[in-house]
């Protein structure tokens, strides 16, 4: 059984009303427009740009070309639609050149991902604004999750938004306000999802059985980069009946086991940091 779960580009309020807010917004509109263009199969006209951003078209056009001159952003006269250039493979080089966690999970995925027959992901957590995946396993031969390096999710989303929300410390009133704006499949109340963010804290790491992807469930592990902050999740995803057959229980501890080597890994010196 194959599923790729695609959900359709959508004008996003949270992004319009950090644009509005910016003290930078030239800034901030260039890295909105080169995030729509990296999320995009296809290139994209100047008014679907515009439309999915809430910009005025003819800001969205300075930008596009601010970005085109600087060789970020690719034009086509012909379709007269927008792509990604190459440039913007300067920006991440050296990224990729110094991201050990990235080096240090993919084999770990591999491993897993075949073992288990899963699709596994390597995410890197950015506070309570988003995560970013940074490695990808598509090993999964019953479901594939539709997601790329680069691809950026709510925070608190799914097993993930679990463990950041049990092993980091943050106001419940701030978390009731980031619940609010999530949207899933099957969304639990924030009572029910607390007793979860208690339960990963109790267990190490969080699951997700359905509620952000129906009849999907997705286990995530905490890593830890440094004592004081929690910097990546591994993540396992599989159509939950076939996970169950699987062994599911199997898989958290071979999730969990491999996220603690990678958190001594990352640590070095400060190998117990990752123990919450």
């Amino acid at each position: 059984m194959n599923a790729e779960p695609k959900r359709p580009l959508s004008p996003d309020r949270e992004l319009a009303k950090t644009l509005k807010e910016s003290k930078a917004p030239a800034i901030s509109r260039a890295a909105a427009v080169l995030r729509l263009l990296g999320k995009s199969d296809t290139p994209l006209g100047l008014q679907t740009i515009a439309r999915e951003l809430g910009l005025v078209p003819s800001t969205c056009l300075y930008v596009l070309r601010a970005l085109v001159a600087e060789e970020f952003v690719s034009f086509d006269p012909d379709t007269k639609r927008y792509s990604l250039e190459a440039g913007v493979l300067t920006l991440a080089r050296q990224w990729l050149r110094r991201n050990q966690f990235a080096d240090l999970a993919q084999p770990v995925l591999e491993r897993i991902g075949r073992e288990f027959d899963v699709t596994m992901l390597g995410v890197q957590i950015v506070g309570l604004d988003h995560i970013i995946v940074v490695a990808v396993s598509q090993s999964g031969n019953n479901f594939q999750l539709s997601a790329q390096i680069g691809s950026r999710f709510p925070a608190l989303i799914s097993a993930t938004g679990r463990c950041i929300a049990a092993f980091e410390d943050h106001p419940e009133a701030e978390l009731q306000a980031r619940f609010g704006t999530l949207r899933w499949d099957e969304p639990p109340t924030f009572d029910e999802w607390k007793a979860q963010v208690s339960q990963t804290r109790v267990q190490g790491f969080g699951v997700d059985e359905g509620n952000y992807i129906s009849g999907v469930t997705v286990v995530a592990a905490p890593v830890w980069k440094t004592r004081a902050k929690l910097s990546h999740a591994l993540v396992a995803t599989s159509i939950g009946s076939a996970l169950k057959r699987a062994g599911l229980p199997a898989l958290q501890h071979a999730l969990l086991s491999a996220a603690q080597t990678l958190s001594n890994q990352l640590c070095g010196d400060d190998a117990a940091a990752w123990r919450p």
